[in-house]
């Protein structure tokens, strides 16, 4: 049987020099220096680090400046594409009723052809070209014009020939009559004038 000294004789945690070893082993450990390369590949390691956040932010910051200026753009594709329906409902509006007004000046038009020869009619032709100049002022106020095309080249876009002369006394492509008036709405063609053209006639 081993006594308490023996106990304490043969423990190594109670023996002194084993303890002095131990502490001054972890001593050495602590005040190990660290070397330069040690350092360098901490700070590199941190550099590669910080440079991975940077980018990752950078993707981020591209991603949303992208998003913002398509969002701007599309934002006044959509601001222009109001102001331009606004401005064609404002400058338009009137469009189909004066498509139905044009009706009524053709009945006009008919109606003086019809006194254009009545001399003893002069009063009532003088009074009925005061109404038919105080109508069509009205409506070129609002918009709506007559296409002239006597004596003008013939312009598809604007004309439309339902009749053809050879002649001699006019230019080719000319048109010669107006068989039918035609309208605008400022820069929209309502109806295009019928017209007569002249072509090239017979030498």
């Amino acid at each position: 049987m081993f006594n308490n000294k023996d106990e304490q004789k043969n423990n190594p945690f109670e023996d002194e020099s084993f303890n002095k070893e131990a502490e001054d082993t972890k001593a050495e450990e602590q005040t190990q220096p660290v070397t330069e390369e040690d350092s360098n590949e901490a700070d590199s390691e941190a550099e590669k680090t910080s440079d991975n956040d940077t980018a990752k932010l950078q993707a981020e910051l591209d991603s949303l400046n992208n998003k913002y200026l398509r969002l701007a753009a599309d934002f006044d594709n959509f601001r222009k594409r109001q102001m331009s329906e606004r401005e064609n409902l404002l400058k338009y509006g009137a469009e189909d009723t004066l498509k139905k007004i044009i009706t009524v000046l053709d009945t006009f038009e008919r109606a003086k052809k019809s006194v254009t020869d009545m001399q003893e009619c002069d009063k009532i032709k003088e009074s009925y070209d005061v109404a038919v100049k105080q109508l069509y002022d009205t409506l070129d106020k609002i918009g709506l014009k007559k296409i002239e095309a006597r004596g003008e080249e013939f312009d598809p876009n604007l004309h439309e020939a339902v009749m053809q002369t050879p002649t001699n006394d006019y230019p080719a492509n000319t048109v010669i009559d107006e068989l039918q008036t035609g309208y605008k709405l400022f820069d929209k063609v309502l109806r295009p004038t019928f017209v007569n053209v002249a072509t090239e006639g017979e030498n």
